[in-house]
């Protein structure tokens, strides 16, 4: 699936980010960027422990907040590391909005072309994914409504469950 944003493409695809090519990927990230299971566990593993080693020298990083490192021997050339929320620690919504926001900005201030997401906190964080889908799709929106050197925005999901969620909210959010 394909949607115009103003001048970014968004594409919705099934897949693992880990063999994504777009100039960054996202990694669902916990604030103490130790990359140990789920997502990032998968992106050290086939990126190799360099990605460990510039997080363990970055060190902590706020829910809803981003950081940055290079994907050692994976085909994207950054991983942009966004922290999202844990369900039940309150304020879930708006800290996942931050986390996606920050996470464009943070490709903008690199002037990357192209990223892909995976969906922020939807695995053991346990983010319902209907929710998730809604204010990330949001979120992007109206970031790419302003100026932005990002030409292609990617959300790279795991199962076809997920898909489905994105597609249907994808159709509702951004056709308004």
């Amino acid at each position: 699936m394909q949607y115009k944003l103003h001048n970014t493409i968004l594409i919705l695809k099934r897949g693992d980010i880990t063999e994504e090519d777009t100039d960054a990927i996202v990694n669902a990230a916990n604030s103490h960027l130790q990359h140990g299971g789920g997502v990032a566990g998968a992106i050290v593993r086939k990126g190799g422990n360099i990605i460990q080693q510039e997080s363990d020298k970055i060190g902590f990083v706020p829910v809803g907040s981003a950081a940055i490192t290079i994907a050692g021997n994976l085909k994207t050339r950054f991983v942009i590391h966004a922290v999202g929320p844990r369900m039940g620690e309150g304020d879930e919504d708006e800290k996942l909005r931050n986390a996606t926001f920050n996470s464009l900005r943070l490709a903008d201030d690199e002037k990357l072309h192209t990223i892909t997401f995976p969906a922020i906190s939807t695995g053991i964080f346990g983010y319902p994914i209907d929710r998730c889908a809604r204010i990330m799709l949001e979120t992007i929106k109206n970031y790419c409504a302003g100026e932005t050197s990002i030409q292609e925005i990617r959300f790279c999901l795991f199962d076809a469950a997920a898909m489905d969620v994105f597609r249907q909210t994808a159709d509702e959010v951004l056709k308004q």
